[in-house]
């Protein structure tokens, strides 16, 4: 039988929405995505960019199918996420679509397997690491498709991986440039949730995608509550909020993920938690290998389990239910800070996103960038991609339009974050700032070299410290000019000050700070500062991501059987999956499971219609449900 010309338009689209349907379960489309899959399932190229938890996958798994059914061919997904390929074609072998991967944890004789079945035409959707791509055994085999006309597309994930610009750069991903020269008429798809416009742009120049349709969906994730809290005691406030907001009545605590900068300190963090009783693993790279899929498996299959990581853990975690994500140290780039955040209510359920940071997380970022040996022209842009997170940070007006903006994206306050819930108290800093700023010129004026943050405070604060008496510096005019504010309140002043780039911090390890461009206008009266006045804030009014009682699709509690049988129906799944070694919202989310609570179906025909349970799933396992909901009819 010969390939089938794809219909265009309304056609495709009814095609499409057949394969939604039938293979995924749900009824419609959201967003963007019906004109994504009917561009790409048309031949079309395109770059996707889709907030984590927005359906990024269907924007190519649904064309995949669609195309490889009009006798296209394979489609293959290129991605750098080896430990998650696993789960991503078990989930899809689950709706009933032959999906495999190529990637390094196979056997010889399990890749020698896949290979053959590509070559039989068996595949729909083929996995591979961009290093498995572009070796020269996996190029023979796709050249000898495309010749043959059975390569239907390739989806290049977490495209983001291309540029210098992005928060997770990989150099293999530049290699991918090959793919239009040698596969010629094949459409591609790049698919990333976080890139600002100059990274975009990067990615259509390195890939190749000039003539691409570009879809943008919004980032706005209204669901997640943004906190952003002065570091004082990290550890104790990171557990202060984990008990307060995250605790359910019987002690048990929800999914969560704690970035922290350096292996050590995931380390330490990991153990407290550990002895404070709650549920946590270490996460990073100098991890055995098989220690890090032992307790990434362990995050993704149980529940309420806190992942303590570097950004080694998190692209392409599917979780949904995760219910927090912490930060203990400032990432680099609101870009990185949206990507780590995002992993959070993926079920667009409720979650919070809470970060501790401070004036050491500004140091220790700037300190990075000015002593990486990265060109001047980078290292602009990447203190100007901190100095946007740090605007953010001390915000004093709502997170979300201020994060939003950022991606070029215009919105009202959301009425859902610490700043818009708890608005700060605000006063006019320009005289202490102008104290401050004097001080450190006094200093250097007076020993030749400037001096660290400390010593500063000493000497606003009129402290005669060993050092400040061997340096002779209780002599100069700004010492005990600040006593009237604590350490505290000046740190917070130097951080904005640092964040309006009024100070510099250079001298690595020594941290020495000296006056930067913006301190002119404020010490000539020609600018003023404004200061938030800080404190540890309840976060909400209401505890939005807090354990609550599960809600029905009419947005009311289910009732105490229907609650019942959600808990019968979860522990059905759990079996289940831990018998197809898969995690269990592979099986079912847990919105289905409360769907069919709800509903209680007598038969087969009842589960029509329940978003989440195509033909093959409903085939595989309704018998098996109606079984188990039968008890609480």
């Amino acid at each position: 039988m010969g390939a089938i010309d794809l219909a265009p338009g309304a056609e495709t689209l009814e095609q499409c929405i057949g394969v939604l349907q039938s293979v995924f379960g749900y009824e419609a489309f959201r967003g963007p995505q019906a004109q994504i899959v009917s561009h790409v399932s048309d031949g079309g190229d395109a770059l996707v960019l889709m907030p984590t938890g927005g359906g990024k996958s269907l924007c190519y798994q649904v064309p995949a199918i669609v195309r490889e059914r009009a006798g296209h061919g394979v489609a293959v997904v290129v991605s750098p996420l080896i430990a998650l390929m696993h789960d991503q074609v078990g989930a899809l072998t689950e709706a009933g679509v032959s999906a495999a991967y190529l990637n390094s944890s196979l056997s010889l004789d399990d890749a020698q397997r896949i290979e053959q079945q590509l070559r039989r035409g068996e595949l729909t959707l083929l996995y591979v690491a961009p290093e498995r791509l572009l070796t020269p055994r996996c190029q023979a085999m796709l050249e000898s498709l495309h010749a043959q006309g059975r390569l239907s597309l390739f989806a290049i994930d977490e495209a983001h991986c291309v540029s210098q610009w992005g928060h997770d750069f990989r150099p293999e991903y530049r290699e991918l440039a090959v793919l239009p020269e040698r596969f010629a008429g094949v459409p591609r798809i790049a698919l990333t949730a976080t890139a600002d416009a100059l990274t975009r742009a990067d990615i259509v120049e390195r890939l190749q995608l000039q003539d691409a349709r570009t879809f943008v969906s919004s980032f706005d994730r209204p669901n997640i509550r943004y906190m952003l809290v002065e570091k004082k005691d990290a550890t104790g406030q990171l557990l202060r909020f984990i008990r307060d907001e995250h605790m359910g009545a019987q002690g048990q605590h929800d999914a969560g993920v704690v970035y922290c900068q350096s292996r050590r300190r995931v380390e330490e963090v990991a153990e407290m938690l550990q002895q404070a009783g709650l549920k946590a693993l270490p996460y990073h790279a100098g991890l055995d290998a098989a220690v890090r899929q032992q307790h990434q498996d362990r995050f993704l299959r149980e529940e309420g389990l806190i992942m303590v990581a570097t950004i080694a853990f998190g692209m392409g975690i599917d979780k949904p239910d995760v219910r927090f994500v912490a930060h203990l140290d400032m990432p680099k780039n609101i870009e990185g800070y949206y990507q780590e955040t995002g992993r959070a209510g993926r079920d667009g359920e409720p979650a919070n996103a809470w970060m501790a940071y401070g004036l050491q997380d500004v140091v220790n970022q700037r300190r990075m960038i000015d002593d990486s040996p990265a060109p001047d022209e980078f290292k602009q842009v990447l203190r100007g991609k901190l100095d946007a997170l740090l605007a953010l940070a001390e915000a004093s007006d709502c997170r979300r339009v201020r994060l939003l903006r950022y991606f070029g994206e215009d919105s009202q306050p959301c009425g859902n974050c610490d700043n818009c819930l708890n608005p700060p108290e605000l006063f006019d800093a320009t005289e202490p700032a102008r104290k401050l700023l004097s001080c450190i010129y006094r200093v250097q004026q007076a020993s030749g070299h400037g001096y660290g943050a400390g010593h500063i405070m000493d000497i606003l604060r009129g402290k005669s410290t060993e050092k400040v008496l061997q340096n002779g510096h209780e002599t100069l005019s700004t010492f005990g000019i600040g006593a009237d504010w604590s350490e505290t309140q000046w740190r917070a002043l130097l951080r904005q000050l640092i964040a309006i780039e009024a100070v510099r911090v250079t001298d690595a390890p020594y941290n020495t700070l000296h006056l930067a461009d913006g301190a002119r206008a404020i010490l000539k009266g020609e600018a003023g500062v404004r200061l938030r006045i800080q404190a540890e804030r309840a976060p909400s009014r209401s505890r939005s991501a807090r354990a609550k009682p599960p809600l029905g699709d009419d947005g009311t509690p289910l009732s105490l059987v229907e609650r019942e049988c959600l808990e019968a129906l979860k522990a059905w799944r759990a079996q289940v999956a831990k018998a197809h070694n898969l995690p269990a919202y592979v099986i079912f989310h847990d919105a289905t499971l409360r769907a069919i609570a709800q509903r209680r179906p007598t038969d087969i025909s009842d589960l029509d219609g329940i978003s989440g349970i195509g033909e093959k799933k409903r085939a595989a396992y309704g018998e098996d449900v109606v079984g188990v909901v039968s008890a609480f009819l």
